[in-house]
């Protein structure tokens, strides 16, 4: 088997005679399956939880443009602005 990690490789050796254990009339998926749903339970509990923090960071209320200010109260101070 080409590029699998000693620990790959090491739990194939003991969870392939294992599956030859199983009745083949019956299939579960039994604790490996658990295993891999509980560990990806966990990224995404894990991933929400940094998603809630991150947008607890989030500032919502928009600062006004301290350009736009002036340009606005310049134009409002200027009689006949607006008229044609």
């Amino acid at each position: 088997m080409p590029d699998m990690s000693a620990s790959v490789s090491l739990a194939m050796t003991h969870l392939v005679p294992l599956a030859k254990e199983v009745d083949e009339n019956k299939v579960t998926p039994g604790v490996l399956g658990f295993i891999v749903f509980a560990v990806m339970a966990l990224a995404v509990w894990g991933l929400m939880k940094s998603m809630s923090r991150q947008l607890g960071k989030v500032d919502f209320k928009e600062t006004p443009d301290p350009d736009a200010e002036t340009a606005s109260e310049t134009a409002s101070a200027k009689p006949g602005a607006g008229q044609s």
